[in-house]
């Protein structure tokens, strides 16, 4: 069994997906341990709640450090003893400390095919608008293995989502929402709770 923590900040859509597909029995031996936010009016807590998942929230403005923080959140995570991380719209910089701890046991979705439109300051709407902006006829939903570089870590699984001319970054959101991100997060959860993914250098390999 596969002790599970999903971080969020937001409306936690894709923990609603992850919740889903766990109740639907796609995402096996695994357990949802604890929900933490970064703000305490996150309506993803609200999700967790509903389905009698352990929410928690850990504010980064109450510490002087970042790295005061994340030995906060290593504490947090260690007492549930938490396998795997998953990062689920959390829009947070992550702290070096909290990265090492969990490294090769944590995870991110990020709403773009990377190396596209990722980086320092690339969520949420701001990709989609980028997207646009730059005239992509294609884009996508990436999860990847979490590291000090941010979305530079190594690629678990990617899916490409059409842009259509008339889209807004609203409904380009929503779509690759739709059709990529609920889709290969879950996925690389049962992955990784089953043995079938490998890092090898900057790769992941699928057994």
């Amino acid at each position: 069994m596969t002790n599970v923590a999903i971080l969020v900040s937001g409306g936690g859509t894709n923990l609603q997906a992850i919740m889903d597909q766990y109740q639907a029995g796609t995402i096996r031996d695994i357990s949802l341990k604890v929900v933490v936010s970064n703000k305490k009016d996150a309506y993803a807590l609200e999700r967790a709640k509903k389905h009698n998942i352990e929410s928690r929230w850990i504010l980064p403005k109450d510490y002087s450090t970042r790295e005061e923080y994340g030995t906060a959140m290593i504490k947090l995570l260690e007492s549930y003893e938490i396998d795997l991380v998953v990062l689920a719209g959390f829009l947070v910089i992550l702290p070096d400390n909290l990265v090492q701890a969990y490294e090769g046991r944590m995870m991110n979705i990020h709403p773009s095919l990377i190396p596209a439109h990722c980086g320092p300051g690339y969520f949420g709407l701001k990709v989609h608008e980028q997207v646009l902006e730059r005239g992509n006829k294609v884009t996508g939903a990436t999860v990847h293995f979490v590291n000090e570089i941010a979305d530079g870590g190594p690629i678990i699984a990617q899916k490409a989502v059409e842009v259509r001319e008339d889209d807004t970054p609203e409904s380009l959101q929503l779509r690759v929402m739709q059709e990529a991100e609920w889709k290969i997060l879950p996925q690389a959860i049962d992955d990784f709770a089953h043995g079938r993914l490998e890092i090898q250098g900057l790769k992941v390999i699928h057994k």
